[in-house]
């Protein structure tokens, strides 16, 4: 008897504590330290986003400048995750800037609010700029945020966004692991909104896409199962008529970006900015 009540007071125990866990996973991502240096014809650089300090690469374009482009990476991941990205777009004529988003890599900040704060962190990077176009390249969150900004800041004059969700409410809840009741889920809501100082209702890139002006490239593994590509579906489906939407056979959440794609990726460009 007294094995049994000690097993079901630990059981009460963490299911008490699940709201917490569960609002612990939203707002903590596992931090990735940079390991590497700089890419050729890149430097550090520190940006100073909405209340905190981010660090990152800034590059220099190779030949005739044609704007800037700027890499955002995904959940867990760092700015070292675009190495592919800089050679071949400084080749193309853009300046490359990539830094570590809030709350991952080398840069400050506690919690991850999925575009709520960032968007404004990526607004006060884009104040460091040059004249000229900018483009933005994201992956996963960096994509979710890519769109968000992009409803609202003038400046960006085209998107590239992989594997994006639509709303945060909807891939909190897909994500959810399977002994987190409803009430659970709202309760990890609740706090992680509370303690991240945000709403998690505003974060919308699917809401976004309504205000969008500029032209719009989505990407996204048809095998997605971490964010099945209906995200990036219900995003296509709010953008005006400058969007595309590629459906990669075969790929996985963060594998949609490779081979071919990235030729459709720099047509994309060139065609949204009016030529090579």
């Amino acid at each position: 008897m007294l094995v049994g009540g000690i097993a079901l007071l630990l059981l009460v125990g963490c299911v008490s504590r699940l709201p917490a866990i569960g609002a612990g996973l939203i707002l903590h991502p596992p931090k990735r330290d940079v390991v590497v240096g700089p890419p050729p014809g890149c430097e550090n650089v520190t940006f100073r986003g909405e209340g905190v300090v981010l660090k990152g690469w800034k590059c220099k374009a190779v030949g005739e400048r044609r704007g800037t482009l700027i890499y955002l990476h995904g959940f867990a991941d760092n700015r070292a995750s675009g190495a592919g990205v800089f050679g071949r777009f400084r080749r193309r004529g853009f300046d490359v800037v990539a830094y570590d988003s809030r709350a991952h890599g080398d840069s400050g900040g506690s919690a991850v609010t999925y575009g709520y704060f960032e968007k404004k962190d990526l607004r006060r990077v884009i104040d460091t700029l040059e004249p000229g176009p900018v483009v933005l390249l994201g992956s996963s969150l960096g994509a979710a945020v890519a769109l968000q900004l992009a409803a609202d800041d003038p400046r960006v004059s085209a998107v590239v966004a992989a594997e994006t969700f639509s709303d945060l409410q909807t891939v909190v809840k897909e994500r959810a692991p399977l002994f987190f009741t409803e009430d659970a889920i709202a309760e990890s809501i609740g706090i992680a909104e509370k303690e991240g100082k945000f709403e998690m209702d505003e974060v919308s890139p699917e809401l976004a896409a309504k205000r969008i002006k500029v032209p719009v490239l989505l990407i996204h593994g048809e095998d997605d199962s971490a964010t099945p590509p209906g995200h990036s579906r219900r995003v296509f489906a709010q953008l005006g008529e400058a969007r595309k939407l590629i459906l990669v056979p075969g790929a996985g959440h963060n594998e949609s970006m490779g081979g071919d794609v990235w030729k459709d990726v720099e047509g994309w460009i060139d065609t949204s900015l009016g030529g090579p």
